[in-house]
């Protein structure tokens, strides 16, 4: 639907409209990017399409007391004209819309409001369409623009941190002897309670609770207060809760907390050799083979944040060195989106009442108006450089990504076999295009970020 109007009788409807073949359009120009266009349509051209179409529906419709088919029009009529009568307005308002934005060259942002007008030449309805159309974008001289290009290596240390952590996927745990004390890497089992002015509070009790000790499952007065204690033994002890604690009721409360510990399990950690880098199915199963593996995947990952990071630099220095208005019907619909993709949020982490939880629109304009900005100068400098997608930029893309799964084949097939996969695919490889395309003319200053301040950003 090109338009929509209040839903009132056809007779109170008014408008100014003129055949496409003969239409001479009169813009007016009601602020920087609104417009208003008058439009008629005549009102037998109304009524021989609402005819047309209850003779079409009278052909299925069903009443009490007729055969299917031989409903009378009189019955038809009263009982859908009304409907109808809209539909065939919206339709055809919509249609004269169109014809005279086209005949006057328009690039329409957002839809129409359409309102009733007075005055109509007999025998005519008549509308006026206000609305707002698309900006001029003035890129600005990208050879001034300041861009932070980062780089990053991945080092030995890197690849000794990784090892670990896949060490760590595959740590097997056992009971520690009675007499021994909690330290840290153990993983304890314990009971606890905690009570804030000798009353109990929502999660702050449980039986059998497992946490591995000094890996920050734990606020760290917790860790601390478990460390030493043998299996079996019971403790009390004080904990001020941070004033920025994710649980809102106990947040800069001091509670105090009684812990039985139960077990305590010592962890042990696969050796790295030639065993180790055959269970995690490396293909030259030998350390460095496996050191050769996780490099390669680190690359990999680098090379994708390092791309994210520069990107989100160039579009940075793309705004700032463009000069556009922006149409106000855009920044609401993005702000629509992202309202009901927050509530989409809410509701996967098991929110109650998420659809109609109340999310205020204006948090999100700040940054709806900047995405709508950014995507009419983007989509600006990729028309007026041809940087649009090749085909053989998505197939490499999309080859890359694969190598990060089991079966990269499945995985281009995947991409390749949906249309809108791979249209994400295309707006970033797009992306990719104007990034290089800018960091080619600004001002560029390289930096080289640590690798764990990479991951971690």
């Amino acid at each position: 639907m090109v338009c929509g109007f209040e839903s009132r009788p056809a007779h109170q409807l008014k408008a100014i409209i003129k055949s496409s073949h003969t239409m001479t359009v009169q813009v007016e120009t009601l602020d920087k990017l609104e417009r208003r266009i008058t439009l008629t349509l005549p009102t037998a051209t109304i009524n021989t399409e609402v005819e047309s179409r209850l003779k079409k529906l009278s052909r299925t419709v069903k009443a009490d007391g007729f055969r299917p088919g031989k409903v009378p029009m009189s019955v038809v009529a009263q009982r859908y004209g009304y409907s109808v009568h809209y539909e065939v307005m919206n339709d055809k308002v919509g249609q004269v819309f169109s014809a005279a934005v086209v005949e006057a060259k328009l690039r329409v942002a957002g839809a129409p409001k359409i309102s009733e007008k007075e005055g109509a030449p007999e025998g005519a309805l008549s509308f006026d369409a206000v609305f707002e159309v698309y900006p001029e974008v003035k890129l600005g001289d990208l050879s001034t623009a300041e861009v932070e290009r980062v780089s990053t290596e991945v080092t030995e240390e890197a690849i000794d941190k990784t090892v670990d952590i896949l060490r760590k996927q595959r740590r097997t745990f056992a009971q520690r002897p009675a007499a021994e004390s909690a330290v840290a890497s153990d993983r304890v089992t314990i009971d606890f309670e905690g009570k804030i002015d000798g009353v109990p509070f929502d999660g702050g009790k449980a039986d059998g609770f497992q946490f591995l000790i000094g890996e920050g499952q734990m606020l760290e007065q917790f860790d601390l207060a478990v460390r030493g204690m043998k299996s079996g033994d019971s403790k009390t002890f004080p904990l001020q809760f941070p004033a920025d604690y994710q649980g809102k009721d106990v947040a800069g409360k001091e509670a105090d907390f009684m812990v039985t510990l139960k077990k305590i399990e010592a962890q042990h950690l696969p050796e790295v050799n030639e065993a180790f880098a055959k269970s995690l199915g490396i293909a030259d199963s030998t350390v460095d083979g496996l050191r050769a593996d996780v490099k390669k995947n680190l690359e990999r990952e680098v090379k994708f944040r390092v791309l994210a990071r520069n990107k989100a630099s160039v579009m940075d220095a793309l705004v700032t060195a463009s000069k556009l208005d922006v149409p106000k019907a855009l920044v609401a619909g993005e702000t629509e989106r992202m309202v009901e993709a927050a509530r989409a949020d809410l509701k996967k982490r098991g929110v109650k009442d998420a659809d109609t939880a109340p999310i205020p629109a204006e948090i999100f304009q700040p940054q709806a108006e900047k995405r709508v900005r950014l995507g009419l100068v983007v989509g600006e400098l990729v028309r007026a450089n041809n940087l649009q997608a090749k085909p053989d930029q998505l197939q490499k893309h999309i080859e890359e990504m694969s190598q990060s799964y089991e079966k990269p084949s499945e995985v281009v097939r995947w991409y390749l076999g949906d249309r809108q996969r791979l249209a994400e695919v295309e707006a970033v490889v797009v992306e990719n295009n104007v990034a290089d395309f800018v960091l080619g003319k600004a001002k560029v200053t390289d930096k080289v970020l640590p690798f764990d301040e990479l991951m971690t950003g």
